[in-house]
């Protein structure tokens, strides 16, 4: 076979391939940019549709970034099955891989469904001040993995969702309202009715209580050393810790200004003198 066989060989085999693989390759980019023009349009209606439902912005974001990226791959094995690439083997090596990935990320993957159960069930929300996963602060940010909190003295904690998910979850912020539970003890002596008095008038005096609500004020205890009265007046949640600690040192300069007794810790030292 000389030159111009060889050549015109070539020629022949490039135009019958040019003929039978150029017309799938281009059906190949015409599936390619059409499927990712109806994806996005799918993912977009859906955007809008979960938008208008009110449904929380992260799972929002991702049901529909999972729903992309999944139609985006059956778009992309439809194009390497129009240019002739056995796909069946190419999905059972996605499949494969995937399982292999589910296995080394078994955590992650609890993370990502605990992370999912908070945003469906709403057991506390951004803002809310909760006891969970071990910690206590104001929810930040709650991530598909984890959960990130700033407890009162500025700290940021970063906790994992099955944490949180995995335990009791304490949210202070869900009632507009809660109790302030005080315990004051004073001497055995004390007036136990002058007591009581003392208690309700500091009680009645601060604005912040809930006026429509009784306060219990009762005998809870005969202790070892003190005599032990609860307080338990009602406040709105936001009002709570101030009202905690002012009532505690009203409470504190009325009974002194009173006259009353609070008891301390005592040790009475015996000295003897030998010899």
């Amino acid at each position: 076979m000389n030159i111009e066989e060889i050549i015109e060989f070539l020629t022949t085999n490039a135009v019958n391939y040019a003929a039978v693989y150029g017309v799938k390759i281009i059906l190949a980019i015409v599936i390619f940019f059409v499927g990712k023009w109806l994806v996005k349009t799918i993912t977009n209606l859906l955007k809008r549709t979960l938008t208008a439902r009110n449904l929380d912005a992260t799972l929002t974001s991702f049901i529909t970034n999972i729903i992309y990226y999944l139609a985006m791959v059956v778009v992309i094995i439809a194009v390497l099955g129009q240019v002739g690439i056995q796909t069946a083997s190419l999905v059972a090596v996605i499949g494969a891989a995937g399982l292999a990935v589910g296995l080394a990320l078994q955590g992650s993957l609890s993370n990502f469904a605990a992370g999912v159960m908070i945003i469906l069930f709403r057991p506390c929300r951004v803002g809310d001040f909760v006891e969970a996963g071990g910690t206590m602060g104001s929810i930040k940010e709650i991530g598909i993995f984890a959960t990130t909190m700033l407890t009162p003295d500025n700290k940021t904690i970063i906790v994992p969702n099955s944490s949180i998910m995995g335990g009791n979850i304490t949210n202070f912020s869900t009632q507009s309202e809660r109790r302030v539970d005080l315990v004051i003890g004073v001497s055995y002596n004390a007036d136990i009715k002058k007591v009581k008095e003392v208690l309700a008038a500091v009680v009645a005096a601060d604005e912040r209580v809930v006026k429509e609500k009784d306060v219990t004020i009762g005998l809870l205890e005969l202790a070892d050393s003190s005599v032990n009265f609860v307080v338990r007046p009602w406040v709105k949640t936001a009002d709570y810790w101030p009202t905690y600690f002012d009532l505690m040192e009203n409470i504190k300069l009325r009974l002194d200004a009173e006259g009353i007794e609070i008891p301390f810790p005592q040790m009475d030292v015996h000295l003897s003198k030998e010899g």
